[in-house]
């Protein structure tokens, strides 16, 4: 039987960011510092692989930390926490290693910066995402104020429209991001916003490689958790750049039912990348699979080249 033919544009950058990849090694220079097992509050990135895997090495993923032993070692996922989970962790003598990202971090402080010069903060994210409730958690309850969208953005009433300041989930879509920053300063022209953008330069950076193979491809296949801000923000710039059919691969039926409606064109032209919290393996697991279905020809679409790497806490160097 002869195999279909498909072209399959490998997005470049793809997969995991300098931050996950550091809080991955956290994780397992911990274990082999400290001797399973190690805690670890939360996913520590939201993929199941790779928790998973660490789960092998000695991790033992719990929800709060009193779901941990006193003076045990707890590790908080990169996605950032609130202050008040650092204190209760001091309170019962445990060692916190913390994996937050720097360019979370980085909106930590900003936010603390903005509050100690008297400024509410407007904090455009998701709400209940992991990062959002970290970063709302760095100053007193009631000085940050969740916008979600643009309709958020436009019915929001400020009484005190001199002392205002935003700042941004880092996993947002840059396009969605800009249409409410745009209309906060249009409607506060006082308002204060960091130095440069939140969102980070691998959400960017994948974005804009989602953005160059929409141009050319029938389907975008990306390789993420369901609950991975990012990875879905990388199916909604594919699908507002043309391609309706843009999928998010999550586990193994999701490309069970993508090749059930895959229909083939004289040029079939297939789209390939993975959210920043998705490792490489899953990539070329999901061409292996391909492979055995269809005649795959491969084609590398590299956009940007990353070269940014993040140090590894002092403790674990």
């Amino acid at each position: 039987m002869v195999k279909q033919n498909i072209n399959l544009y490998l997005a470049s950058p793809r997969g995991f960011c300098a931050g996950v990849d550091r809080a991955v090694k956290i994780v397992e220079q911990a274990i082999k510092k400290y001797g399973a097992p190690i805690y670890v509050r939360h996913e520590i990135v939201h993929n199941k692989d790779v928790v998973k895997s660490l789960e092998n090495l000695g991790a033992i993923f719990v929800d709060e930390i009193t779901d941990a032993p006193e003076s045990s070692t707890i590790i908080f996922s990169a996605h950032g926490v609130p202050k008040s989970v650092f204190d209760n962790a001091k309170n019962r003598k445990m060692l916190s290693i913390d994996a937050t990202c720097p360019l979370v971090t980085k909106v930590h402080n900003e936010t603390i910066k903005h509050f100690n010069n008297n400024r509410k903060v407007l904090l455009i994210g998701h709400k209940d995402h992991p990062e959002v409730i970290g970063t709302m958690g760095q100053i007193p309850k009631g000085n940050v104020i969740l916008i979600q969208d643009s309709y958020d953005a436009m019915n929001l009433h400020i009484e005190d429209t001199e002392n205002l300041a935003y700042a941004t989930q880092t996993t947002l879509s840059v396009d969605d991001t800009k249409q409410i920053i745009d209309i906060l300063k249009k409607r506060f022209p006082k308002i204060k916003g960091p130095s440069t953008e939140d969102i980070c330069y691998a959400t960017t950076n994948r974005q804009l490689a989602v953005k160059s193979i929409a141009k050319i491809c029938n389907y975008v296949l990306v390789i993420g958790a369901k609950n991975s801000s990012n990875s879905q923000r990388l199916v909604e710039v594919a699908k507002t750049n043309g391609v309706l059919n843009s999928f998010l691969i999550s586990e193994e039926n999701d490309l069970n039912i993508f090749l059930k409606n895959l229909k083939f064109s004289d040029s079939t032209n297939i789209g390939l990348t993975a959210g920043a919290s998705a490792p490489e393996t899953l990539v070329q697991v999901l061409i292996s699979k391909l492979k055995k279905n269809f005649d795959v020809n491969l084609i590398d679409h590299e956009v940007i080249k990353e070269d940014i790497v993040f140090n590894l806490p002092k403790l674990l160097r």
